[in-house]
């Protein structure tokens, strides 16, 4: 654990008979945080290595530390099937197994903090179920940032070469994870745009809780495309794509963007990252941007 690293909470919250992991960090007391933002993970990593990596000499590599030191009641989940949650279920773990996962949560949050909306942040595939479960629960989200989005997969590299092995991943509810896998994720797009001590920690810690990931949300990916329809979000949204990312094309996102109803959206390209943007060299740059979204002042006026 990192000398600065802030203390946290462990948390379960119910799904009917499935229990779920959270984790929590705010550096003060949360009925004084500027807001409760949940951040949700994607295929192939669980909750606390991807928002809570502990680097010995750098504080900042934890998302969720970064943001509790400016105010924020800082919370991640593992999906069914992933980290610290129940994995007892003989299920693939998909996109919309995953927004009922956020419900449970964001509803164990609110009941406990005392709140009635949640900032959302989900990365690739976790960022399908945060739209998923925005347009279910519009209520519930008070903003939403998508990155490494992707919506109907066309333009996407990697969804393309991903395919040649969907028969493999329908047949089987899991796939192995190694250390070499995580290194991959890294090298795929662009190499160079991480630091290898980085990816190192963070492949280390995912390996350390897990050995293999559900297959359900390559599946989605693979074939049932598009999962969401953006004039069902209501929430005030960002979508973010690293400037090398090869999960979505920047066509498919924008037809997405142009769908989304609420006026207070914004579209960015984050320069120099690929996939996996809080562990990529340019990290402290997606923070920045995230933050400025998270407590940019509502309108006064709106015409």
């Amino acid at each position: 654990m990192n000398a600065d690293a802030i203390e946290g909470q462990e948390h379960s919250a119910q799904k009917g008979d499935v229990r779920l992991s959270l984790w929590e960090k705010c550096q003060d007391d949360p009925k004084d945080a500027i807001g409760t933002v949940v951040f949700i993970h994607g295929s192939s990593m669980s909750a606390r290595p991807t928002f809570d990596l502990q680097v010995a000499g750098r504080p900042d590599a934890s998302s969720m530390d970064w943001f509790a030191r400016r105010g924020f009641d800082t919370w991640c989940v593992d999906m069914e099937g992933y980290g610290h949650s129940d994995k007892s279920r003989p299920i693939n773990s998909d996109i919309s197994t995953g927004a009922d996962d956020i419900k449970a949560a964001v509803d164990y949050i609110c009941a406990t903090r005392g709140i009635d909306q949640i900032d959302l942040y989900g990365i690739s595939s976790g960022s399908l179920r945060s739209a998923l479960f925005a347009q279910r629960h519009p209520d519930l989200v008070r903003r939403l940032v998508l990155d490494a989005f992707v919506w109907t997969g066309e333009g996407s590299p990697t969804l393309e070469n991903r395919r040649k092995k969907l028969p493999q991943f329908k047949a089987e509810l899991r796939r192995p994870v190694d250390l070499e896998f995580v290194r991959g994720i890294f090298a795929r797009d662009h190499v160079g745009s991480a630091e290898d001590e980085i990816v190192e920690a963070l492949a280390d810690a995912i390996t350390a809780i897990d050995t293999s990931m559900p297959n359900g949300t390559y599946v989605d990916m693979c074939e049932n495309l598009p999962l969401v329809e953006p004039e069902k979000i209501a929430s005030p949204c960002l979508i973010a794509r690293g400037e090398f990312d090869g999960i979505a094309g920047v066509d498919d996102l924008l037809e997405f963007f142009k769908g989304l109803p609420n006026p207070n959206k914004q579209f960015k390209i984050m320069a120099g990252i690929s996939h996996a943007s809080f562990q990529q060299k340019n990290y402290l740059m997606v923070y920045h941007m995230i933050h400025a979204f998270l407590t940019q002042p509502e309108p006064i006026y709106r015409g």
